[in-house]
């Protein structure tokens, strides 16, 4: 039962994180009027789908992020040209759909051959209904509807590309934005949840334990406090106890612990290898104010920046390693172990994440938030946008070689896995 419930937080964390990071760009987009057909979490096939309003959302198998699908961003999947045989579907004397398949199944619909038609600006089709030629005007949230797939038309109005840089620039940066906002609340949390230490403090207590380790073999419970060990008062000097213990390994111990007012007697024995009885400590902890937290949340997330772009440099001047490097694998394992000390410690961590997430998505690395808020810079500098097609393939290229990178470190991971 605790596997499954350290699965389902780890699992959590992640979903979480990527869901309000897409939440950001799907928010402003639609704040734009731009048209988002998608809102997904994860990558490769669908999972679950379910359309409301105009977005599909979906889950999607590889949980290796998400992404937001705003009309414009990619060529189209369907297309109609003059020639085609269509049929429509017109309701108060607009089109609201165009079938493209499977026509003579279709009731109450016009069939023709497109003459002439503009669906991103004229809103219009002019068709050859049996040597006539009608033209009907098309509504501006028809469908086309092809292989039992449904696709919303995009008028140019509603298109990534045709609203102001300063409103697309705002859509891509809300995603970074939103993991930055989630990271200061969830360092704030972290100090309602865990509390501050007490200056002085003449206690020690378990804040978790490991299960099949000695402590909890032992029967010591989070929240007891560690008043005696083989008769020696701990009082509040953690590193005390922990080295009684490293020097005990393999040796019995007699603890006596408060619990509910009590006090209770075990024995614990440390592992003879490692010296270890597998718990988490914690110091005697007030409620912190609202000042004080959110003191602490800034700082702190001031202070993990810092640590965040060392790391950065340290890999771009080769002071890591590429097995020193950690994919989604080892992020989950991470995860998982710090879900284990508890709810305060698996916050703080996940507010790390989300800030990372952040900051690694604002670096201008071809296919990232960054990168496309660069091509956006360069043209608002430029007065015109840098050629499609060519900040299409800088993005592709980026994607392959992200995936490629992510590649090598998961099968790092994989093989730390199986060593260990």
């Amino acid at each position: 039962m605790e596997m499954v419930r350290i699965v389902f937080l780890t699992v959590l964390v992640f979903f979480v994180l990527v869901t309000i990071h897409e939440f950001g760009h799907f928010y402003f987009a639609k704040r734009a009027g731009i048209l988002v057909r998608e809102f997904a979490i994860g990558f490769g096939p669908k999972l679950f789908s379910i359309k409301r309003g105009e977005t599909r959302f979906t889950l999607r198998l590889l949980p290796a992020g998400g992404f937001v699908r705003m009309a414009g961003e990619d060529p189209e999947v369907v297309e109609m040209q003059p020639g085609q045989t269509v049929g429509l579907r017109v309701k108060d004397g607009k089109v609201t759909r165009f079938y493209l398949d499977r026509l003579d199944e279709r009731s109450q619909i016009v069939r023709g051959e497109i003459v002439s038609l503009d669906i991103e600006r004229s809103l219009y089709v002019t068709l050859d209904v049996d040597g006539e030629t009608e033209r009907y005007d098309v509504h501006p949230q028809a469908l086309i509807v092809a292989r039992g797939q449904e696709t919303q038309i995009a008028p140019r109005d509603r298109q990534f590309g045709s609203v102001s840089t300063g409103k697309r620039a705002m859509a891509i940066f809300a995603g970074p934005m939103m993991n930055f906002i989630l990271a200061f609340f969830l360092f704030a949390l972290y100090l309602q949840l865990a509390g501050v230490a007490v200056e002085n403090s003449s206690k020690v207590f378990v804040s978790g334990t490991e299960s099949g380790m000695p402590a909890a073999e032992s029967g010591l419970h989070k929240g007891d406090w560690i008043k005696t060990v083989d008769g020696e008062t701990i009082g509040g000097d953690s590193t005390k106890l922990v080295e009684k213990i490293q020097a005990s390994a393999g040796k019995p111990m007699e603890w006596t612990v408060e619990r509910d007012g009590q006090d209770v007697t075990l024995r614990i024995t440390p592992d003879a290898s490692t010296g270890k009885v597998g718990m988490y400590l914690s110091p005697e902890t007030r409620q912190a104010g609202f000042v004080e937290t959110f003191k602490f949340a800034g700082t702190t997330m001031v202070d993990m920046t810092g640590r965040i772009f060392e790391g950065f440099r340290k890999l771009i001047f080769g002071e890591f390693k590429l097995d020193d490097l950690g994919g989604p694998v080892r992020t989950a394992e991470m995860t998982g172990q710090i879900a284990k000390q508890g709810i305060p410690e698996l916050t703080s961590w996940a507010a790390i994440l989300s800030l990372y997430l952040g900051i690694f998505n604002l670096l201008p690395i071809p296919a990232l938030d960054g990168s496309r808020l660069l091509f956006i810079g360069l043209e608002a500098v430029r007065g015109k946008p840098v050629d499609p097609n060519r900040e299409s393939m800088v993005h592709f290229i980026g994607f392959a070689m992200l995936m490629l990178l992510m590649v090598v470190v998961t099968y790092n991971d994989i093989l730390r896995l199986v060593k260990n």
